[in-house]
């Protein structure tokens, strides 16, 4: 069911790779609820993913664009601020760390791995909103959205690296959200989703029995992608005009459960 939430709303969807994305996903909940939008994603995974079946059936235009440059930063808005005028909801969902990819343990991390992840993972945020703040490139109300995840506060072994990238993805909501708020009138939040099978996620070591036992501890069972999208878009709705500057778990209450029965009951 659609409910018009989105109707005349314009924006950027950064990271969509393919159906089983978050940022996929959004999209389509998007275009659903009125809104339209650019898709943007690394030269690289425009290449890997399936992005033009998502762009036609959503009729967008894709913009590649590596969100840690600069230039292709500042040429991706342009491009939508010729298309759109000025913006009323980005999503950034985006994250990488190569050493997880390359198996390597937090005690034995590559650097020059952990600079790279974490120019990606974190400080594309930055860039993505300090561009945007340059070209005045977002309407009053607008609402810009990151995905992170759990392991930015608790210890997650196998998360490695990612997790130090999500904490500081969080920290960089804050306190650029503050001046979104204090002098554009604009929201800033992160969304901090369940342990969800993307084509990313599924990469970390032990993720499917992390995935069960995630959905065993919280009350609602873990959130999907799906519901993750939708979530997205009541953010970029007028219906959260005040909420700002905040992580909002997405986790089916995983987050503030100490132990469920159903796991604890596996040591009786």
């Amino acid at each position: 069911m659609s409910y018009g939430l989105l109707k005349g709303k314009k924006g950027i969807i950064f990271g969509a790779l393919d159906e089983h994305s978050i940022a996929w996903k959004t999209a389509k909940k998007c275009h659903e609820e009125g809104g339209e939008f650019i898709l943007s994603n690394a030269p690289v995974a425009l290449r890997m993913g399936t992005l033009n079946q998502l762009a036609e059936e959503t009729g967008s235009e894709i913009i590649g664009a590596d969100a840690t440059s600069m230039e292709d930063l500042s040429n991706l808005f342009d491009r939508a601020l010729e298309k759109f005028g000025k913006l009323d909801f980005v999503l950034h969902s985006i994250g990488m760390s190569i050493n997880v990819r390359k198996g390597r343990h937090y005690t034995d991390l590559d650097y020059g791995y952990l600079e790279k992840g974490w120019d990606i993972s974190s400080v594309s945020f930055h860039k993505v909103m300090k561009t945007a703040w340059d070209k005045d490139a977002m309407n009053e109300w607008g609402s810009i959205v990151a995905l992170t995840y759990i392991a930015a506060q608790r210890v997650f072994p196998d998360y490695s690296d990612m997790a130090d990238n999500k904490a500081y993805l969080e920290s960089i909501t804050r306190n650029f959200g503050y001046f979104w708020g204090k002098e554009k009138n604009v929201r800033v939040n992160t969304i901090s989703q369940s342990p969800t099978p993307t084509t990313a996620g599924q990469g970390v070591k032990g993720f499917s029995g992390f995935l069960r036992f995630a959905d065993e501890m919280s009350p609602l069972g873990n959130a999907t992608a799906d519901e993750c999208a939708s979530y997205v878009v009541t953010m970029f709705s007028d219906l959260t005009r005040k909420v700002t500057m905040q992580n909002l778990f997405h986790d089916g209450g995983y987050s503030t459960t100490g132990i469920s029965q159903e796991v604890a009951d596996k040591f009786l």
